[in-house]
């Protein structure tokens, strides 16, 4: 959409903001390349959004905030700047649609939004459930933030709702585990089965009036629609599918979201999954407009 360069705060209603740090992935990195390609895919973006009938740059002052400072090798320095980096946005009101980056970040995001909003509740598409309690002894990993978050305090989990969960696990209990933490988990066969509209029902009974941070991690969609991603899952979602639970999703109270895991390095020809977050983030952008 070739939006705006801006850092000063005043008067923006939503703001992009990339954080190219991928050091807490296990598999293949390259999220750190993920804001540039997710931006360059974005100049096909148009503004209006025809299905959930809003124009985006209309409705709201968006810019684009450009990229947090990180620091490669140190996870927790990372955080560090990132709250610091967002806290200026947060103070003022400002919706954060960020561009990641490994899902690790999540972590970050969410301390600086509740350190406004208090507890929020977490809607998250993704093919894992990111609440494990540690990968090679770190605390702080691509598949840790959400346990993180409970622990510290900044996600309600009986409000919250993971979906899209597939593939092999370490363990039985793995998803049981995520449950055991408060949260509704819901596996890619009963998402299909729940279809958009039984999807967002479930979401808006969990949900209620909180505040609500939206994360939507790439491999939620199939290899074959989304290749350039840290963990692929076969089995997922295509993209008319995922856009479909997204738009279902009006009503919301969103104060934050995300886009993770996009790694150009493993994208195929045309960057399709650059393609595919670039209107993941236009949609979220469009449910925030309607949301004012």
């Amino acid at each position: 959409m070739r939006l705006p360069h801006v850092v000063d705060v005043a008067g923006v209603d939503a703001a992009v903001v990339g954080i190219p740090f991928d050091t807490a992935t296990s598999f293949r990195a390259g999220a750190r390349f993920g804001p540039e390609g997710i931006r360059s895919a974005s100049a096909l973006l148009r503004p209006y959004h025809p299905v959930l009938d809003v124009n985006v740059v209309e409705t709201l002052s968006v810019v684009d905030f450009g990229d947090l400072q990180v620091a490669p090798g140190d996870v927790e320095g990372t955080y560090r700047r990132i709250e610091a980096g967002l806290a200026p946005l947060v103070d003022a009101g400002v919706f954060t649609l960020v561009l990641g980056g490994d899902p690790s970040i999540t972590l970050a995001e969410l301390r600086a939004l509740a350190r406004r909003h208090g507890q929020l509740a977490l809607v998250h598409l993704d093919a894992h459930t990111d609440t494990w309690d540690e990968y090679f002894g770190q605390r702080y990993f691509h598949g840790t933030p959400f346990k993180r978050a409970v622990e510290e305090g900044l996600l309600e989990p009986k409000a919250s709702l993971q979906a899209g969960m597939r593939g092999s696990l370490y363990d039985k209990s793995d998803l049981e585990d995520a449950r055991s933490l408060g949260f509704a988990v819901v596996p890619s066969e009963e998402l299909r089965a729940l279809g958009p509209e039984g999807y967002a029902k479930a979401v808006r009974e969990r949900v209620g009036d909180r505040p609500v941070f939206l994360s939507f991690d790439i491999d939620f969609l199939d290899p074959a629609f989304a290749p350039g991603t840290g963990t692929p899952e076969v089995a997922g979602f295509s993209t008319a599918e995922a856009v479909a639970f997204l738009r279902a999703l009006r009503g919301l109270e969103l104060v934050g979201s995300d886009v993770v895991e996009v790694a150009p390095p493993y994208d195929g020809p045309g960057q399709p999954t650059a393609l595919a977050a670039a209107n993941v983030a236009l949609d979220l952008l469009a449910l925030y407009a309607l949301s004012r």
